[in-house]
């Protein structure tokens, strides 16, 4: 079973039109894990909380960018303010509100120094959006504006924690201050694409996508012949990230157009959001071709009526019965 986390990574509206069908009743415009943890507290009526120097409890070891830190209890009393500290001074793009971050984290109380959550252990990063209502407050005031590359030590006491109800499942009293240290490695918005090498688009039977990695959204050109038959899924850029599994959450940018007519239906582009989903929460066409794709690739699927929609397009979707419908996805990162 996977650990409860204390992110929520809650999934943008806009997703309908990759909803499986027939009998599969999961919604992929809904929260990507309900198992998850309420790791995100309610958007809070509080004021935004000044943002202080301290106190802060020491960080005993494991003090370098990406180290799993040992972190000292608290002394004293903490502050009713949001006490931040930049640690390590990274040098890349600053996170913005609304933003995806990527970073590895380890979060304790602050009287008890007790771990409620980390992430090294299990080597790999984890995935919030900054935005309220996505995640917790003070990790939203705390973290807004630090760059990239940065290890960031922060306090949050109740008011934009868990507030006065805590959180029980967590072991977080209504009282307890909590403290993070956060290792931000990237962070995503709605102009980021995919890095890595082109490769050759030398089959004529498979559309041809643009290459552009400005955010924008790629062109898709058709061929003038009939669709394949079987699942095409090719990459048009090679990222070098880790290989997505088949029951993985993935964050991406994608546009869909229908084989037929080129007729753009769906895009994330326009929309200016990205979008996260689980592979066993879509059509099993995107399912299949994404399993086995590398983070940071953008991938070219071409999926046959049997794996998308068949004769039950959604409703209103601008895809008629029977479509072949072509997606260019940037994967950007494993959730």
């Amino acid at each position: 079973m996977r650990r409860r986390s204390l992110i929520l990574a809650a999934v943008p509206a806009g997703l309908v039109t990759l909803a499986g069908c027939g009998d599969d009743k999961s919604d992929s415009s809904s929260a990507v894990d309900s198992s998850a943890s309420p790791s995100a507290s309610a958007p809070s009526a509080a004021p935004a909380p000044k943002i202080v120097d301290g106190p802060l409890p020491a960080i005993t070891a494991g003090t370098k960018f990406g180290e799993k830190p040992t972190v000292a209890k608290g002394s004293g009393e903490p502050s009713d303010q949001l006490a931040v500290k930049t640690v390590v001074a990274g040098g890349g793009r600053p996170v913005a509100e609304g933003d995806y971050l990527l970073a590895h984290y380890l979060g304790q109380i602050w009287d008890t120094g007790k771990v409620l959550d980390n992430s090294y252990d299990g080597k790999a990063p984890r995935i919030a959006q900054i935005a309220q209502g996505s995640t917790m407050e003070g990790w939203r005031y705390a973290l807004t504006g630090k760059k990239t590359g940065s290890r960031v030590q922060f306090a949050v006491p109740p008011t934009w924690g868990f507030g006065k109800e805590g959180n029980a499942e967590l072991g977080v009293k209504g009282t307890d201050t909590m403290v993070f240290v956060f290792d931000i490695e990237d962070t995503f918005n709605a102009k980021s694409s995919a890095k890595g090498e082109d490769v050759p688009q030398d089959d004529a039977a498979v559309p041809v996508v643009g290459t552009n990695t400005d955010g924008k959204a790629p062109s898709v050109k058709i061929p003038k012949t009939a669709p394949p038959k079987k699942l095409v899924a090719n990459y048009v850029i090679e990222g070098d990230g880790e290989v997505v599994a088949a029951d993985e959450t993935v964050l991406v940018q994608y546009k869909g157009v229908v084989w037929d007519t080129g007729k753009e239906f769906d895009s994330t582009y326009k929309r200016s959001a990205l979008t996260s989903f689980s592979l066993q929460q879509v059509v099993k066409g995107w399912g299949q071709g994404l399993t086995g794709k590398k983070v940071g690739s953008r991938v070219v699927i071409v999926i046959p009526p049997d794996l998308g929609y068949g004769d039950q397009p959604p409703a209103g979707s601008g895809i008629e019965k029977d479509s072949t419908m072509v997606f260019t996805v940037d994967i950007l990162a494993k959730m």
